[in-house]
């Protein structure tokens, strides 16, 4: 019989421990991917005793929770941020995964003194960078669009081709021997990815249309319908035998940036699931560990891989895959150090160790030591090395968030902002919004209290602001605060002038 007060017991002690836990990762920069793994060692056979060994399940709930993680990357990355650097985050997530994986794999051969197969699985597992880490830590840190939009790009789209590299090198290392040459393999794992990209993008693309013509009854619902809708796009494109990951987070990249109805619900929507399947992935790898287990030889090979692929694998990679964009020294060297491992490297063990590879179990407790050192190293240092080279940009003005709710029998939509701290928006009187006809400021709530402006009324940081605007005019009137936002009073004037 299962206990169901029980299981209900620990996974709230667990829920509650690791936002705690999330909190304090949070004051000493560290990702809280650690300390959730930290729990679930704690909860594991090393010290309290549970047991969970079973791999097939371990790697089922690890790409469910990696799908939902890369669908709420997508719904959350603002597309402005990352178009001027999606070429560079294509070519690092696919040349640049490539180079890194056969660094990584000459290395483990030769110095490391591994079977070539399971010098192979480990650069294959350790080359892609984390979602999850990128995303929780990038977006503290101050950084230029072009930067943080190729390691957020990069990490959308590198889980795609390692995938099914992981999944070869595994079969090869349990004795499958490959049907087809290593061209027919690259041209395999491009077309899966470009499938997928396409998916994503078909997808995305019905789902706007379908989302924007139809009223829901709640907000709530059109946060559900966007966050399924992007789950079944990786669904359909794993059933075509395409790239599901590059499927999921593409849908979600162009749901999130549709202006669909209650955006902002939507946004702390998916990224609460973002947290839930990141804190039970992570708890679930830490039960899957056995740290008593683990010998100084392991240790010194996590030590020394790590430091090759961080160093030297890494670096290089950064170079060969930038040589054709215009990306400056010091551009490279913070791509170079903030290729962060998390989730993604641990997850992609769970696939040998599903397929009964042998030593799948020591690479397993390799790649979890490798990707804890050199979090704790790199991760906090991010803010410091920015500032050291020039990128942080702790002025830069924040765009501001406009929810967006239907009044469907006025055929009007209501529009509501927060001016952040930055924004242009502060001390342009209202008058001087230029909204256009029949859009109209209705209220300003400063310091909890509400006030119905009039045209002189000045517009300051902190203030909410409800404008009611026709449902025709809705993106035109969203286009005019943000370019006041961005640019002041005078933007566009005489855009708006004309309008």
């Amino acid at each position: 019989m299962i206990d169901l007060d029980v299981i209900l017991l620990v996974s709230a002690l667990v829920l509650i421990a690791s936002i705690f836990a999330a909190r304090v990762g949070s004051r000493f920069g560290l990702p809280a991917l650690l300390l959730f793994l930290g729990i679930g060692m704690l909860l594991g056979d090393a010290v309290l005793g549970i047991q969970f060994s079973d791999a097939d399940i371990a790697n089922a709930v690890g790409f469910g929770a990696l799908v939902l993680i890369l669908a709420e990357g997508g719904l959350t990355t603002k597309w402005d941020d990352i178009k001027s650097s999606t070429g560079v985050a294509v070519v690092l997530a696919t040349v640049g995964v490539a180079a890194s994986v056969g660094l990584m794999t000459l290395f483990g051969y030769f110095v490391l003194r591994l079977d070539l197969s399971i010098a192979l699985l480990l650069g294959a597992v350790t080359s892609p960078t984390d979602a999850a880490a990128v995303f929780s830590v990038l977006r503290r840190v101050p950084l230029p669009h072009k930067v943080r939009g190729v390691l957020e790009g990069e990490s959308g789209l590198n889980d795609a081709p390692t995938v099914l590299l992981v999944t070869l090198a595994s079969s090869w290392a349990a004795g499958e021997k490959p049907h087809e040459s290593v061209p027919v393999l690259a041209v395999e794992i491009v077309g899966e990815l470009v499938g997928g990209v396409a998916v994503g993008l078909a997808l995305g693309w019905l789902g706007i249309q379908l989302l924007k013509r139809i009223s829901l009854p709640s907000s709530g619902l059109y946060a559900l319908a966007a966050l399924g809708w992007a789950i079944l796009s990786y669904a359909v494109a794993s059933q075509l035998h395409l790239s599901g990951f590059a499927a999921v987070y593409v849908c979600g990249l162009l749901l999130g940036n549709a202006k669909l109805p209650y955006r902002v619900a939507t946004r702390a929507f998916v990224e609460g699931i973002g947290w839930i399947a990141q804190i039970g992935l992570f708890v679930m790898l830490g039960l899957l560990a056995s740290p008593k287990l683990l010998s100084w030889n392991d240790v010194a090979i996590a030590v020394a891989a790590g430091l090759f692929l961080t160093l030297i694998a890494r670096p290089l990679s950064v170079l060969v895959s930038t040589v054709w964009f215009r990306i400056g020294w010091r551009d490279k060297i913070f791509l170079s150090w903030a290729g962060l491992r998390g989730a993604v490297p641990i997850v992609l063990c769970t696939i040998p160790l599903a397929l009964r590879v042998p030593s799948s179990q020591r690479l397993f407790d390799v790649v979890l030591i490798f990707v804890i050192v050199f979090t704790v190293l790199q991760a906090p240092t991010l803010p410091w090395l920015a500032n050291r080279l020039g990128l942080a940009d702790r002025g830069q003005p924040h765009d501001v968030e406009v929810e967006v709710a239907p009044l469907e029998r006025m055929s009007a939509d209501l529009m509501q902002l927060r001016i952040p701290v930055g924004s242009k928006l502060n001390g342009v009187e209202i008058g001087e919004l230029r909204l256009g006809r029949n859009a109209a400021v209705s209220l300003i709530i400063r310091d909890n209290e509400p006030m119905v402006p009039g045209a002189r009324d000045l517009i300051r940081t902190g203030d909410e602001l409800l404008v009611v605007t026709p449902s025709h005019l809705r993106a035109q009137t969203e286009q005019r605060i943000r370019a006041v936002a961005r640019g002041g009073r005078l933007a566009a004037w005489r855009q708006s002038a004309a309008e």
